[in-house]
């Protein structure tokens, strides 16, 4: 790579090599150059040309070599430079015959090579009379020379090796090689060096994009052949990049072969293969110039930096649990049936199962969820919750799963994640679960069964890593007798099952209930209550009432108490008692409450009674049916018996 950075910052360097008259001709065009290129003029041919070229070019890079007759011939057979050739147009053989013709009669055209057939005929038509001879070697130009002096030749046109012998001999000679035509040959030695310079440049750019990729990446020409490949890929096929220049791909890793492609030029993406012990992700892509293949390119990628990347693109995304308020040390209590369920509740954590808790409206399922999740080695990774009662079902499944751009009308650009994909690596917490469209319970199956998801309007699966909580206040035996609930749905969320106890059924847990959200209410108003001797009488006079708003409800009862009772007050009467909190003067409110629990589990005790009898009296089969264990059904129905 260093010697490649040297070399595109080097000035354009042209080696002329030149005998005889041809060598006078580069040293006097070549200072004509010294703004563009440096014209270094090489007095020597052949073998002694080979060695010194060798040598000036370990010493410094050579561009381009310009030569003529047999000379250049040599030169291009034995040495690995680009050689541009002087070449003899048709109007500097005419003038050279001209100048020819002032001498004498006798003239014979001598040139490298084969003669130019249109001066054949041109000595034909106009009966010339002029000898045409040709030469390869140097034997070959002497005896051309002794030849012509045998037939009478007095003038010799010729290149110099030619003139110079034939001179020798006694007879005259005129240089075939005019100023002109050498000036267009330095002209396309510079083109061709700028270019090469360019190409190079690119070449450099292109190596130094290859040389910081992780991924392994080669190309091959149409024979296979490996025309170059980063450093990634030399570490894949653990051998040094030089080595592996100009070898077929298939002889060196047969696995990774491009001889499909180069036959078959169509991309195959993502494809996992095996190279020895370890597992890569290839591409393979067909190198079409100008409608025309001409190679094809491998990459190869370690599929576990993609899942890492994958990862660490989704969090930044969503800043890990910035959302997540309470631990489990919020869920306070000490009765019997808060204790359990917070102790479950940190053993749950230590698991990735799914958890689904019951819980009447606002008895905290959200603040056990993240309690749960805080508690997990998930909690520094997202917390997304989602209510899937909230939204119509076409919303609800955008929301959850995303799309794909142009899956719908009105589709954002670029598509949208879903909240599953958000929550990767991370909790996603669905309350009301029981509230789900039975269309969307078969997507959020396939979820928990194969840890992927499909976004709407995508044909590719997402793989997602995402522990699933779930909450509902719905009784879902119930729903999936009524077709409401998927039964294997229910199997798969009730693996970790926690059960959270209504205010009514721990009232003891009232006062430390109240000291606690006093002083959540104290942060947000500014308003201590939490020794208010107003709260104690409320708390007395509500001690029967059921609390059908659990601990939400109490949170706003005292919030209101903060807000609304005089603070020069020191005891409320029963007017102010009934203001702040109407529910509870409400008439007979327990009575009506137990009516409606009556009512309820009269209807549960039916339900049980009739899928029982549809089960020809099997317990066993109407506890399948109802998706709750035969002790179960037993009690709910002992319950109800009259004593």
């Amino acid at each position: 790579m260093n010697a490649q950075v040297a070399r595109s910052n080097d000035p354009l360097r042209i080696v002329a090599v030149g005998l005889h008259r041809l060598k006078d001709l580069f040293r006097d065009l070549a200072p004509t150059y010294a703004q563009v290129a440096r014209v270094e003029v090489l007095d020597s041919g052949f073998e002694t040309a080979v060695d010194t070229i060798n040598e000036l070019s370990r010493q410094q890079p050579i561009d381009v070599l310009v030569a003529a007759g047999s000379n250049g011939a040599y030169l291009r057979q034995h040495i690995e430079l680009p050689v541009v050739l002087v070449r003899v147009g048709g109007f500097d053989i005419l003038s050279a015959l001209g100048r020819a013709r002032s001498i004498s009669s006798r003239i014979a055209l001598v040139t490298h090579g084969a003669l130019p057939v249109e001066l054949e005929r041109f000595n034909e038509l106009f009966g010339l009379g002029i000898e045409q001879r040709s030469y390869r070697t140097t034997d070959d130009a002497r005896n051309c020379v002794l030849e012509l002096r045998a037939r009478g030749i007095e003038v010799v046109v010729a290149p110099g090796l030619i003139a110079d012998l034939a001179e020798a001999a006694g007879m005259a000679s005129v240089f075939l090689y005019s100023e002109d035509a050498v000036r267009e040959a330095l002209d396309d030695a510079v083109e061709m060096a700028r270019l090469s310079h360019m190409e190079g440049a690119k070449r450099e750019r292109l190596n130094t994009i290859l040389g910081q990729l992780r991924d392994g990446v080669v190309a091959v020409d149409m024979d296979e052949r490996i025309e170059i490949l980063n450093p990634a890929m030399a570490r894949l096929l653990e051998r040094p990049a030089p080595e592996l220049i100009g070898l077929k791909l298939s002889d060196i890793a047969p696995e990774l072969s491009l001889t499909r492609t180069l036959r078959e030029p169509r991309a195959e993406i993502d494809e996992l293969q095996k190279i020895g012990a370890r597992a890569v992700l290839t591409s393979r892509l067909p190198i079409t110039e100008q409608g025309t293949q001409t190679g094809a390119v491998l990459t190869c990628q370690d599929p576990e930096s993609i899942q890492r990347v994958d990862r660490d693109l989704r969090a930044r995304r969503h800043k890990p649990a910035a959302n997540v308020r309470y631990r489990l040390t919020d869920l306070v209590g000490t009765t019997p049936g808060i204790v359990h369920t917070r102790s479950l509740a940190a053993q749950y954590a230590r698991s990735d199962a799914t958890v689904l808790i019951f819980g009447e409206s606002g008895t905290g399922k959200e603040l056990l969820a993240q309690g749960i999740h805080v508690a997990s080695k998930r909690a520094n990774q997202p917390f997304i919750a989602i209510n899937c009662g909230a939204f119509p079902e076409s919303l609800l499944e955008s929301e959850l799963f995303g799309y794909e751009e142009g899956a719908f009308t009105g589709a954002r650009r670029g598509g949208k994640l879903g909240l599953f994909e958000a929550a990767h690596t991370g909790t996603i917490f669905l309350d009301e679960i029981g509230e789900m469209p039975v269309s969307l319970q078969t997507r959020l199956l396939r979820v928990l069964q194969e840890k992927e998801i499909l976004r709407v309007g995508a044909i590719e699966p997402t793989r997602v890593d995402v522990r699933v909580i779930a909450a509902t206040h719905r009784d879902l035996t119930e729903r999936i007798v009524t077709g409401d609930f998927r039964r294997d749905l229910y199997y798969r969320l009730n693996i970790l099952r926690l059960e959270l106890p209504g205010l009514r059924d721990r009232r003891q847990d009232l006062p430390e209930l109240v000291a606690h959200l006093g002083r959540k209410i104290a942060l947000r108003t500014s308003i201590d209550i939490t020794n208010d001797p107003r709260v104690q009488k409320l708390l007395d006079a509500a001690w029967n009432y059921e609390w059908p708003g659990n601990v939400r409800e109490l949170e706003n009862l005292l919030e209101r108490v903060a807000m609304l009772a005089s603070p020069n007050d020191a005891t409320l009467s029963d007017v102010q008692l009934r203001e702040l909190m109407p529910e509870i003067s409400a008439p007979t409110p327990s009575k009506v409450v137990a009516s409606i629990a009556a009512h309820r589990a009269e209807s549960e005790t039916e339900l049980i009674r009739r899928v029982l009898e549809e089960s020809d009296g099997s317990y066993a089969k109407a506890s399948v049916r109802l998706g709750i264990s035969r002790t179960t059904l037993w009690r709910k129905l002992k319950k109800q018996s009259p004593s």
